[in-house]
Formats: structure tokens, sequence, C-alpha cells
């Protein structure tokens, strides 16, 4: 697969990419529902993909692989699994990686929980990489838990933000189109070569604009940022049932929906059911802040981060808490609350071992309402940057509004 025109999230030069043609892609996305075979769920078709892993990254510049360089302390392949696992109808995956990293590709695949992968040892060329996975695939043995396909997608480990509709084209051409046994062993990188000399049997595939392939080390920092907005477009307020609380917790989350007015912003009650924001939990909100009122104590933050340690939601992308403290300055010195509110180092260390990023803010809570909402502005200004940015090196700490 190629990738589509330049978009705003592509970095720069990452590789050729071709012109913009909105009505052929709209005519193909419609004609997709109703050619036959073209729905894998619909028609059982079995579709497989193979995943070259074996790649050194010598253009990276960086002595990790770049298959494996971390994103969010996460490796780069991780989340292209991720995204061929969202595709149910992909029954197989297999990655084909060199033996040396055998073992760190197996940690992968169970730190993360993938599933439906199996592995292969790489080629010495990319060409016999994807060659490797294929057999696996072909191969009729007994307790084999692969079964043969009728069509097999073969996607860069380094290309992770393939999206569905992007895969079902492609299945939807290599149906029409095939691929023989010939094309199979004298294949090339380059399609229009293989047009032009090679008489294959092939179609180009437009891509979406996001589906490049991280090259340079400055291909890392796109996507980053590209899953840092993604995760980042909801936020939930926690607060418990008091109504002091409830009060300040409301103040807090219009003033964060008026600065941050792309980003969907909750809020729900600590109660003792916890459904409501069970719910929200199981629908992969990834950004909370806990709302304490008039107090120290971390009771309600440790709720909250019980819920979310049980739940299992941070083991592909970290979970943000923010543990938001309200003082009147005037009438309690930051002084007298600052040693128990450093706690809150000993508590993100723990809960950074399951992906949990927790920061405390302390915001100045005075009688006099204007001065209020600038606290509270000054506060969601704060929130709305370790939720973004998501910088590891400030867990743990206490910021102070």
């Amino acid at each position: 697969m190629e990738p589509g025109p330049p978009g705003s999230s592509r970095p720069t030069e990452p590789g050729p990419c071709l012109s913009s043609q909105q009505g052929a892609d709209q005519a193909a996305s419609a004609s997709l529902q109703s050619a036959a075979g073209a729905q894998p769920g619909r028609h059982s078709l079995a579709v497989a993909a193979v995943l070259p892993a074996g790649g050194c990254g010598e253009r990276m510049g960086v002595p990790t692989p770049k298959q494996f360089c971390p994103i969010l302390e996460r490796p780069l392949i991780s989340y292209t699994l991720q995204a061929l696992e969202r595709v149910y109808w992909i029954k197989d995956i297999v990655v084909a990686v060199t033996g040396e990293n055998m073992e760190v590709m197996k940690s992968i695949i169970q730190k993360y929980q993938h599933k439906r992968i199996s592995l292969v040892e790489a080629g010495v060329t990319r060409h016999r990489s994807i060659f490797n996975g294929l057999k696996a695939l072909a191969e009729d043995q007994l307790n084999c838990k692969l079964s043969k396909p009728e069509i097999v997608i073969v996607h860069d480990a380094v290309r992770p933000f393939v999206e569905e509709d992007t895969l079902l084209k492609v299945v939807t051409a290599a149906k029409k189109h095939g691929c023989s046994d010939y094309d199979l062993e004298f294949g090339t990188e380059c399609l229009q070569l293989a047009l032009k000399y090679c008489c294959t049997k092939a179609k180009l595939v437009e891509g979406s604009p996001d589906l490049w392939k991280v090259t340079y080390k400055r291909d890392l920092y796109a996507v980053e940022s590209i899953i840092k907005e993604k995760i980042s477009q909801e936020i939930c307020v926690v607060t418990d049932i008091e109504e002091d609380n409830k009060y300040v917790s409301h103040l807090l989350e219009e003033v964060l929906k008026s600065e941050l007015n792309h980003v969907k912003v909750t809020s729900e009650a600590l109660c003792h059911a916890g459904r409501d924001l069970q719910q929200i939990i199981l629908d992969q909100c990834y950004n909370f802040v806990c709302v304490n009122v008039m107090t120290s104590d971390f009771q309600e933050t440790q709720k909250l981060l019980s819920m979310l340690e049980e739940s299992n939601l941070s083991i592909l992308y970290p979970v943000v808490v923010v543990s938001v403290h309200f003082l009147d300055f005037k009438l309690v010195p930051p002084s007298q609350k600052m040693e128990s509110l450093m706690l809150i180092r000993e508590f993100a260390k723990e809960v950074k071992k399951r992906n949990i990023w927790l920061c405390g803010l302390l915001i100045s809570y005075p009688q006099d309402e204007q001065k209020l909402q600038e606290s509270l502005r000054q506060g969601a200004i704060i929130i709305a940057s370790l939720i973004k940015e998501r910088n590891s090196g400030l867990i743990g700490q206490l910021l102070i509004a």
C-alpha cells in the first residue's frame, strides 16, 4: 500500500505521495459494499496479514531498530499490531523478526496482550521475510494454529495508522486482480516497475493521508504527536458527593470547557457504585481530573486510581490523572499542607508501574469570585498542558496555580 496525498499530520519526506482523487475514492467506497467477496466478514473470506519486521533502521540513525523504538514508552510495532487487530476479519497476523529480536517481540505481545499473532524468523532481505511469512501461512501441518488464507495483506511494521477501510480496499483489489507464484518469486518494491516490465497483475490502492512510513527520527515525533492528540480528546472531572465538591467541580468543568472547546469534558461522582464512571473507563477515556476541596487527603484520588488499575485501561496508552486540591491560601498557608500533599510522589511511583501517570495540582480557592475564576483558569491551562503534552518528567510533581 502506498501513502495517500500529503496531510497536515504527515512529516516531511517520509516517502512518495499520490495525488488526491476524492471522487474516485467515494465511488470505490460505495462499490465495496456490493462487490462480490469484498466484505471479508460477511462472505467469510479468509484474510491474513504479514508484517516484515526484520529491518535494522539504518536511516533512523538510532541503535534500536525503528519498529521497536518507544512511542509514549510503548514500541512502535505494538501500535501497528493494534491497528490490524481492530479489524476482526483479519484472522491471523504473522510477524517476521530476526532471531536476535524474537524474545523481544514475544515480550511485546505478552505485555500489550496482542492476539492472533504468530512469529517467524525474518530473511536476509525484506522480500525473503515476506516469503517466510507467506510460507508459514501456506503450510498444512497438524496442530498448526494458522489457517491457510485466500488473501494475504503485506503491511509495513512501521505504518501504525492504517484504517480498516483502506485494508478493505486492498482486499477487494487483491481478490479482483490476484497474484501469481511468478509475481511472488520475482516481486519488487516498486509497483510502477512491476506493472511496466514484469507483467504482474497488480492494482495501486490509494491510502489515507496519514498512512506514511516511519523512516527518519523526526517521524517518531510526528507519530507521538498524533497519538497524543488522539487520546487527549476527552477529560473526565471526578469528584465525591459532597456539596462543596460539586460546586467547585462544576466551576472547574465549565472553565475547562471554555478553555478547551475542542475537547469533550464530562463529570462524574465517585460514588460507591461508580457505575457511570466505570462506563467512562470502558469507553476508553484516558484523562481524569480528581477534585479535592479544602483538604490534602488523597482518599478520593486513591479510589479513582484503584478503579483504573482494576480496569486495565492503561495497557495500551498512558492514563493521566491530575489530583486537584483547593486551598484558601489566606486561611491556610500552602507550607502547612505541602508536606502531606507531597505524598503524591509515593502514589505516583506505584501507579506508574501500571502506566498511570499521576501528578498533583494545588489551586488557590479565594473567597472573591473573580479571583477564584482566575485561579480556575490558570488551573485549566495547567491541566490541559499535562494532558496534551503527557510529559513523563512531570509524573509525581505538585504544581501550583
